[in-house]
């Protein structure tokens, strides 16, 4: 299904001097300066009617004409997939991910992804660079994910999480009984000899800060919530890790499973039978790309997180010991 986008506009006196792809930019403020630039060098995004390059300046008075139609930008099938979705309208998508659920199609996943899933139930995401995917949870990561179903909610959304003004918070079960909340503030890169996972790289990490706090302290383990600032691949994962409080079921970062000294069968039964990262992405908040308004969407902790933490409190009231084997 494509999309026609016409647009034109006139370059006031204010911009005289500036070059055409900033000018542009500013103009068609809905769209990215990279996709704005790859027009200019399409020809579709004109001065006066005549193709231009983009360093070159403009002095005002003159119209910049937009006439280009949207190709599908998907090569992956619609699949009829169910989503839980929390919110829905012209411009963008809010869903509720379940745990299994690979984000967006990669090696050993070439479909049967939310991705696919998305593509089935909004076609019109299929010109959208990733069918409108702007950020992702981990495939066993449970929680809020907003999608873009047009280029300029897309454009809008990749910026706000740029500008950090998106609120994206986390509930998770850590390993350990920490005693207060606090921030890590540790850059985060590719492991340098295991490539499938991320570490904190001091040298060579891009900027990453999550901040956390204290819900619930057990004898053993910690239900914390954590705000980001930054979204790097694993970061939670990564830096609750770091500070020696892996997140319960990690099966990259929590290392070999080890019992609390004296928990009772039950809590051990439940964790060896939590296979996942007890992580859930449980608030978002953004600004609608469309209106300005700001929106605010909370769900619930998935079952086996409420199940795990209902475990915990009975084994914190029959007084298990605050010691791991």
């Amino acid at each position: 299904m494509a999309e026609r986008i016409v647009k034109e506009a006139q370059v006031s006196l204010d911009f005289s001097g500036q070059r055409f792809d900033q000018i542009a930019t500013e103009l068609f403020s809905d769209y990215s300066r990279s996709r704005i630039q790859s027009w200019i060098k399409e020809g579709v995004l004109l001065v006066d009617g005549k193709q231009t390059k983009p360093k070159e300046k403009l002095f005002g008075g003159e119209k910049i004409t937009l006439d280009v139609e949207l190709e599908e930008q998907a090569v992956h099938d619609a699949q009829e997939i169910p989503l839980n979705i929390v919110y829905e309208d012209d411009d963008i998508l809010v869903i509720n991910k379940p745990a299994g659920l690979v984000v967006h199609p990669a090696a050993g996943h070439s479909d049967g992804t939310l991705l696919n899933a998305i593509l089935h139930h909004a076609p019109e995401t299929g010109t959208v660079p990733r069918a409108g995917i702007v950020h992702r949870l981990d495939k066993e990561t449970t929680g809020l994910m907003v999608v873009a179903k047009t280029l300029q909610a897309q454009t809008d959304l990749v910026a706000q999480l740029q500008e950090r003004s998106m609120g994206r918070e986390y509930e998770a079960i850590a390993i350990g009984a920490m005693t207060g909340g606090g921030v890590v503030d540790e850059p985060i890169g590719r492991h340098p000899h295991n490539r499938q996972k991320m570490a904190v790289e001091p040298i060579h990490g891009k900027e990453a800060i999550t901040h956390y706090r204290l819900i619930k302290r057990y004898n053993n383990h910690t239900h914390i919530r954590l705000k980001l600032e930054t979204g790097r691949t694993h970061q939670i994962r990564v830096h609750m890790a770091h500070i020696q409080y892996p997140l319960v079921g990690d099966p990259q970062y929590a290392g070999r499973l080890k019992m609390p000294k004296g928990c009772s069968p039950e809590l051990q039964d439940a964790l060896r039978g939590f296979r996942r990262q007890a992580l859930h992405a449980k608030k978002l908040e953004l600004s609608h790309p469309a209106t300005g308004e700001w929106m605010e969407w909370e769900v619930e902790l998935p079952q086996d997180m409420l199940e795990l933490i209902e475990v915990l409190e009975a084994d914190l009231k029959n007084g298990g010991q605050n010691q791991y084997m």
